[in-house]
């Protein structure tokens, strides 16, 4: 398609054809690369959360679930054994008496970095296909 020349009639299905190449070339690792960096998260945050925490039901309660969707994939981290409790400990909480208890950022880290290295993996991943 490259040395052919395109009239102004099939410049449109010439376009349509080569934006679906490169979806196709950015689609075709993103789940792989989305579960990877789902299952590295778990690790981080369950590394974060020990520290920052006590109790072993708190941070051994992480898992990842990871799902093909129609744009690729998506992965959520989230802790089975004590749903509730992150939002608590992340965000803050009142207390049973009055007042406030300080949320402790040991979620939001994580996850900032691991949306820049989801970012980077695929960056580097096109840069590999292309």
């Amino acid at each position: 398609m490259a040395n052919r020349k395109v009239t102004l009639e099939e410049l449109p299905s010439a376009i349509n054809k080569i934006l679906d190449e490169y979806a196709g070339d950015i689609l075709s690792n993103l789940p792989e690369i989305t579960e990877r960096v789902g299952k590295k998260g778990v690790t981080a945050v369950r590394n974060s959360s020990k520290s920052s925490f006590n109790g072993d039901k708190y941070y051994k309660g992480w898992r990842s679930l990871s799902e093909r969707t129609r744009m690729g994939a998506k992965v959520t981290i989230y802790n089975a054994k004590l749903p509730g409790l992150p939002h608590l400990l992340e965000n803050g909480h009142a207390k049973r008496n009055g007042g406030r208890v300080p949320g402790k950022a040991h979620i939001a880290p994580v996850e900032k970095k691991l949306v820049d290295e989801y970012e980077r993996k695929i960056i580097n991943d096109l840069s590999r296909s292309g």
